[in-house]
């Protein structure tokens, strides 16, 4: 199969943004998307960028992509968390997800990063027996822990 991974421009925010609503509906949370088209391209293509993105294109569509952004490690440093690995459900099982990662790995070894992160959901069994394949250690004894927009509100106001 003929791919293409390149660096996402603005104008790829539309097609991103599918892959990402098709992945909610993967992940059993259909509505959760809340991100729009204008803020991918504000919030990643600004003066000051919040993220890279990768996309893999075949026959000029674009049906993956791998979305990743710096934190900081009190240990480590700078590292890069993978935020989504998204290809398309026709996709699945050609290559391109694995392509995707290594790209992703390649990325973070020219930024000179310790430590590369992600979370994956305990049932995607595939998923992880993929990143376990590669090397990847997952981290059974951690809890990934969020507070959403009205627990934010909530735990303010009794401040």
């Amino acid at each position: 199969m003929n791919y293409t991974i390149r660096a996402a421009k603005p104008q790829d925010m539309q097609e991103v943004l599918g892959l990402i609503q098709e992945l909610a509906i993967f992940e059993k949370e259909p509505d959760a998307v809340e991100v729009t088209v204008q803020e991918l391209i504000d919030e990643g293509f600004g003066d000051t960028p919040l993220f890279h993105c990768f996309v893999a294109e075949v026959a000029d569509k674009i049906v993956g992509i791998a979305l990743v952004y710096y934190r900081f490690s009190t240990w480590k440093g700078r590292s890069i968390h993978l935020e989504d690995l998204i290809v398309k459900e026709s996709m699945r099982g050609t290559g391109l997800g694995s392509a995707l990662y290594g790209e992703v790995l390649k990325y973070a070894k020219s930024k000179g990063v310790r430590r590369v992160e992600w979370v994956v959901l305990d049932w995607n069994k595939n998923a992880i027996d993929f990143y376990e394949k590669s090397g990847a250690k997952l981290l059974k004894d951690w809890y990934l822990v969020q507070m959403d927009e009205d627990g934010i509100n909530t735990f303010i106001a009794k401040l």
